[in-house]
């Protein structure tokens, strides 16, 4: 597996998601290798379970305190999400507002045509050539 380089603004074996596709001032900060993680979750998972006190409270604020940051960022992605839905469907409203406004345009420039073009046909039709 080749890994693309970054110097051009393409993703690295090391960047995954959809971060890796973003504009670079909008990516995050990149975070050392899952192995590092995992291995320092591991630690502190295996601390906890050697300790004498082996409740399950310490387990659940273990793993909250584990989540908490994907959890957060969960949260954030959702909000994200649901202003971007707002603004899509207001974007929309003002849309199709435009969109009737310039066929109202249209018709009422259709109509104008015609009648515009009724008045020389019957300018043309006329025996002297002049219906004014």
């Amino acid at each position: 597996m080749g890994v693309i380089s970054s110097e051009r603004g393409m993703p690295n074996a090391l960047t995954q998601g959809p971060e890796a596709y973003a504009p670079p001032d909008r990516r995050g900060l990149e975070e050392p290798t899952s192995n590092a993680r995992v291995a320092f979750l591991r630690r502190q998972i295996a601390e906890h379970s050697q300790s004498d006190d082996g409740s399950t409270e310490n387990l659940y604020a273990l793993i909250h305190r584990i989540a908490a940051g994907s959890i957060n960022e969960i949260d954030h992605v959702i909000r994200e999400l649901e202003s971007m839905r707002a603004m899509l469907r207001n974007e929309g409203g003002r849309v199709r507002q435009q969109v009737g406004d310039y066929a109202s345009l249209c018709q009422a420039s259709m109509t104008a045509m015609k009648i515009i073009s009724n008045s020389l046909r019957v300018r043309k039709d006329s025996p002297d050539g002049s219906a004014w």
